[in-house]
């Protein structure tokens, strides 16, 4: 099971983003993706505050996103 849980990263990334009413994160999908694209970052060479304590990117990136260290940006077409 993941931890964690997607509706707690979901609850976490829109509350750092509240600008607007509406929830900025409505689906699995789009907690997946940003969790993906942040441990590439990790494997390409990014640094990270946490990347001492985790050892996988993924799992990183996991815990970045839910301690509010990375924030997730959607650009609008």
């Amino acid at each position: 099971m993941l931890r964690p849980s997607y509706a707690d990263l979901m609850d976490v990334l829109n509350k750092s983003n509240q600008k607007e009413h509406h929830p900025m994160i409505n689906s699995r999908y789009s907690v997946v993706i940003a969790a993906a694209k942040r441990a590439r970052q990790l494997i390409d060479g990014s640094k990270s505050p946490i990347a001492d304590e985790i050892k996988k990117p993924l799992s990183t990136a996991i815990q970045e996103l839910y301690e509010g260290h990375v924030q997730v940006i959607i650009k609008d077409k």
